[in-house]
C-alpha cells in the first residue's frame, strides 16, 4: 500500500502548494459580463498577480480584480461557486468569481478625475489632474471616454477609481457615486492585477499596463472639482 501513500502525499502536497500560490502570489478567475470588452470578454480565465498591491504598486491603466466595496454587483455579474468548483476555487484549481469585479484603475488616491458636461456631449476626453487622456488604444470600439455620463471626483486616499473598457455597459466607479467609497474602490479590496488571459486557447494574450495613456498626467495635485458638481 505504499503506492497509495505516496499517492496522497503528492496529491496533499500539490494541494497545498496551489492554496499557497493562490493566496500569495497568483490566482485565477472568469470573466462574467461584457463590461471589460474587448479587452475581456464573456467566459475568458484571467491570472491576476497578486504582488499588486503588495510589494508593487498600482498603476493608472491597470486591469484589476477587487471585492465588491459595496452594492456593486448586479445580474451580470456571477455567484458563488458551488458544489466541486467551489472546493476547487477554495485551493485556487478553478477560477471564481463571487463577490468580485473587473475594472481598469483610471485614478490613484489624491487624482482628479473629471468629464464635464461638454466632455459628456462630446464623448469624452476624461481628464485625470487637468490631463485629457487618450484611451482609444483600449475602450471597446464604438464606445466613447465619457459613456454617457458626466462627473468630477477627488479620489480619497486609499482608493481608485475604476472604469470599464466598454464605457456604455460598465457598471463602474461613475455608477456607484452612491455607495460607500463614492464610487472610489478601496485599495484594500483589491485582489491584484490581471497580467494574461489563459482560455479559450484561441484569446490566450498578456495584459500590459498603457502606460503611455497616462503618461502625460502629473501627479496628484490641489485642483478640486467646480462646487456644482
Amino acid at each position: 500500500m505504499a503506492w497509495l501513500r505516496e499517492t496522497a502525499i503528492i496529491m496533499a502536497s500539490a494541494l497545498v502548494l496551489s492554496w499557497v500560490v493562490k493566496t500569495f502570489l497568483v490566482q485565477a478567475f472568469y470573466i462574467p459580463s461584457e463590461s471589460m470588452y474587448d479587452t475581456l470578454v464573456l467566459n475568458d480565465r484571467i491570472l491576476v498577480s497578486k504582488l499588486t498591491p503588495g510589494p508593487f504598486d498600482l498603476s493608472r491603466g491597470d486591469i484589476i480584480v477587487f471585492a465588491d466595496p459595496g452594492g456593486w454587483l448586479g445580474t451580470d455579474e456571477t455567484a458563488a461557486p458551488s458544489g466541486l468548483n467551489k472546493v476547487l476555487s477554495t485551493v485556487g484549481l478553478a477560477p471564481a468569481n463571487s463577490n468580485h469585479l473587473v475594472k481598469r484603475v483610471i485614478g490613484l488616491p489624491g487624482d482628479v478625475v473629471r468629464c464635464d458636461e461638454a466632455c459628456k456631449d462630446k464623448g469624452g476626453p476624461v481628464t485625470v489632474n487637468g490631463v485629457a487622456i487618450d484611451e482609444a488604444s483600449y475602450i471597446k470600439p464604438g464606445s466613447t471616454p465619457s459613456g454617457g455620463k458626466d462627473f468630477c471626483v477627488v479620489v480619497p486616499e486609499g482608493y481608485v477609481w475604476v472604469m470599464g473598457d466598454n464605457r456604455q455597459h460598465s457598471s463602474d466607479s461613475r455608477w456607484n457615486t452612491n455607495k460607500p467609497g463614492g464610487g472610489s474602490v478601496p485599495i484594500s479590496n483589491v485582489v491584484g492585477v490581471v497580467f494574461v488571459t489563459i482560455w479559450p486557447l484561441d484569446r490566450v494574450t498578456g495584459h500590459q499596463n498603457p502606460g503611455s495613456v497616462f503618461s502625460d498626467v502629473p501627479d496628484a495635485t490641489t485642483l478640486t472639482c467646480p462646487a456644482a458638481e
